[in-house]
């Protein structure tokens, strides 16, 4: 279980959160929305260790932790960028066996087998040695989907997943998350698709801009 205490974050003196408590149990899934500007993807970022709070405290499980300074992150809160982060010069299965490898100090040949396995979960068999120029839109955001969960997180974030995707992949994802969710995978989704969040989400938050 994930638990935010009375979290705050400024930037350049303005107020983008304001004490948020929140708590997200254990394989469920809770969707971030509200309009642009208004701390969806700042509270993320805080919650996946890539922003520094200014105040509040996280705990896991019960016990107090900070993300921005867990030098194991990568392998508690995995993220999956509105952008896909995948490196041009890498093949798809370079782009999901670097971390592990690198990060976890794991046998290249078991983490080349576990690769191939979550691959074809998420309909990916015979990708992967592809780079990322020849893949879809779709695809990509599958890869970047197995390469955060190659690192076996707790805890699963996405910004924006569907924002880049048209009517049937961003389906293809929903049901992504929602079998994710059947395998205890605990999940925090930012995105603006109302529908979306409604489909997927077992609690929503709302935020909205502080007012100057």
């Amino acid at each position: 279980m994930l638990e935010l205490k009375q979290i705050t974050k400024k930037f350049d003196g303005k107020v983008i959160l304001d004490g948020v408590d929140l708590t997200v149990a254990d394989g469920q899934i809770l969707t971030i929305v509200g309009p642009s500007g208004a701390g969806k993807t700042t509270l993320l970022r805080c919650i996946s260790g890539l922003t520094p709070v200014d105040g509040g405290k996280f705990f896991l499980d019960g016990q107090a932790f900070d993300p921005a300074t867990n030098r194991d992150n990568d392998a508690v809160i995995g993220v999956v960028f509105q952008d896909f982060q995948l490196f041009p010069n890498l093949t798809v299965l370079q782009n999901v066996t670097l971390a592990p490898t690198m990060m976890l100090k794991k046998d290249i040949k078991s983490v080349n087998q576990e690769a191939q396995t979550l691959l074809e979960r998420l309909n990916l068999g015979g990708k992967a040695d592809l780079y990322p120029y020849e893949l879809s839109g779709g695809q990509k955001q599958r890869v970047a989907i197995v390469r955060a969960l190659a690192m076996h997180p707790k805890l699963l974030c996405y910004d924006e997943p569907t924002s880049a995707l048209d009517p049937d992949l961003r389906h293809e994802v929903e049901q992504i998350i929602l079998n994710l969710k059947q395998q205890g995978m605990t999940q925090i989704v930012v995105t603006h698709d109302m529908p979306f969040a409604e489909t997927i989400a077992d609690q929503m938050l709302r935020v909205e801009p502080k007012q100057a």
